[in-house]
């Protein structure tokens, strides 16, 4: 009797939580597979002509979303290695150094707590064209003897560089503080018998170091596909709201556009974007999970 009273209690003290889980979490998400399923669903009527594909099949043949497919892969498939490789490296460097330790690490960490369109306006300004300068990065170009490059309203390859380095500087101060961290975990009896061994440091990185933190470059790895897969903000900063007409835009903005944008007022398409988008992001967790199965040491 004590127990299903105990029980009673811990349900008691959940409750609160469990209703704004249900209110604001699995009711917004039922209703949003609701609506990808209901064909030409008219907003003002609160109508619909039936229920199928339709949403689906209209998302994946119009031409803005397949571009925003494609400006997300690229930015993920750049950023999301990039970003924990350099991390790496920096973390590493980190650990190795001891006069003024902190200070490099705030320095590497300022960019996490620094507002997202704040850093956005900065690279904008490194790389924007204007009346009066070409920019700092042309001026670089320049010295060097090359010829000024339009990065914010030029060609494409350009504004997906900005946004690649854009990304990569934005979400590499995170990954940087968890590595670091891991980097301090790891035991130092296992360096100091490698040492004495007269393992090299190519060795000992491969066979002690590597292993005992590849549970966090595995978790940084997943958290980075997801959170590419989710950018938007970052590209908002750089090039504007209207990224359809500056060819930049991603999933997420997409699916804004459809909602609030000036072509918006069709959550049903929104929906089914957002459903392709976690199928999508669901299926390369999935691969990642069995790719790493066997590698990541526990």
């Amino acid at each position: 009797m004590e127990g299903n009273g105990n029980n009673k209690k811990a349900w008691l003290y959940l409750l609160p939580a469990l209703v704004f889980l249900g209110v604001f979490m699995v009711y917004p998400l039922v209703d949003v597979v609701i609506y990808a399923f209901e064909e030409k669903f008219n907003f003002a009527s609160q109508t619909y002509t039936g229920v199928g594909w339709y949403n689906f099949s209209k998302v994946l043949h119009d031409p803005y979303f397949l571009q925003a497919v494609k400006n997300t892969f690229i930015i993920v498939v750049i950023t999301v290695p990039l970003s924990t490789g350099l991390a790496l490296l920096i973390s590493l460097g980190l650990s190795s150094i001891k006069p003024l330790k902190q200070a490099y690490q705030t320095v590497f960490f300022l960019p996490y707590v620094t507002n997202t369109l704040a850093v956005g306006l900065v690279f904008m300004i490194l790389f924007k064209k204007t009346a009066y300068s070409d920019g700092m990065v042309n001026l670089l170009i320049n010295a060097f003897g090359g010829e000024s490059v339009d990065f914010i309203d030029g060609p494409y390859w350009a504004k997906m560089l900005v946004m690649c380095l854009y990304t990569v500087w934005v979400v590499m101060p995170f990954k940087i503080l968890i590595l670091t961290s891991a980097l301090a975990s790891v035991n130092q009896d296992y360096y100091n018998a490698a040492r004495i061994d007269g393992t090299s440091r190519g060795r000992i990185f491969t066979r002690i170091t590597l292993p005992m933190i590849s549970p966090m470059i595995f978790y940084l790895v997943i958290t980075g596909f997801i959170g590419a897969f989710k950018a938007y903000a970052d590209e908002v900063a750089i090039f504007g709201v209207n990224l359809d007409e500056a060819g930049m835009n991603t999933i997420v903005g997409y699916v804004y556009n459809m909602l609030y944008g000036n072509s918006g007022g069709y959550p049903s398409y929104a929906s089914a974007a957002a459903l392709i988008l976690f199928l999508i992001v669901f299926t390369i967790t999935v691969i990642n999970l069995m790719l790493s199965k066997g590698k990541v040491s526990t």
